[in-house]
């Protein structure tokens, strides 16, 4: 028993929440005097840890031996009960304000996320700049190692290499979900322009069928 508590560091602090109850069960059973100790029958304890669905229980010759048997089932099962407590993810901050107060107003939002230096980033950073003029697009250029600030947008899209080029379909087109595409690597004006007006298309889908 001793050997499991040093390898696990949650029982270790499971058992202290445990040994509050067995103190206070060993200091029943001294309290009672000897006649307890002079019975042969098995006596049976259970013990549950605190903040976890862990349970431990044991039968013993002793009070002490039954107690000592259920601390070490619990501890046992600490591994398994504790990690349904834990979250199992943290959601994304929101964006900066300026791009939450864009898309709320019914801007397309385009985020051009590069690395300062690379050449491919600086040709799409010249093909977006035609954007910043049209006063129904707004465009965030947005370093490499600031995309943490837009995790609630770009984990979504799984944006995993720069230059990125992240253009979100206007809030009134989105339908309450906010919407967005993403392109990577070099993009000419013509691309970049073909990207926005994609995102803000408000027409009827067309298919073809072949004859």
């Amino acid at each position: 028993m001793r050997e499991k508590l040093n390898e696990n560091p949650l029982a270790q602090v499971a058992l202290v929440a445990i040994l509050v109850v067995v103190g206070a069960y060993m200091f029943i059973s001294s309290s009672s005097g000897g006649e307890e100790e002079e019975s042969a029958a098995p006596t049976e304890a259970t013990v549950a840890v605190a903040g976890t669905s862990a349970v431990g229980t044991a039968t013993g010759a002793t009070p002490g031996e039954a107690v000592e048997g259920a601390v070490e089932s619990a501890v046992e099962s600490v591994g398994e009960a504790a990690p349904t407590s834990a979250p199992t993810s943290v959601p994304a901050p929101p964006p900066p304000a300026p791009v939450t107060a864009a898309y709320d107003s019914g801007q397309t939002v385009v985020l051009l996320i590069v690395h300062d230096g690379g050449i491919d980033d600086k040709l799409v950073k010249q093909a977006s700049s035609q954007l910043e003029s049209r006063s129904d697009v707004a465009l965030f250029t947005v370093p490499a190692k600031r995309i943490a600030d837009y995790a609630a947008i770009t984990v979504g899209l799984e944006v995993n290499r720069v230059p990125a080029l992240v253009v979100m379909r206007p809030k009134p087109l989105s339908e309450g979900t906010p919407q967005a595409s993403v392109d990577y690597g070099f993009q000419t004006a013509q691309g970049v322009l073909q990207a926005v007006q994609d995102a803000a298309y408000d027409g009827r889908e067309l298919t073809y069928h072949p004859d």
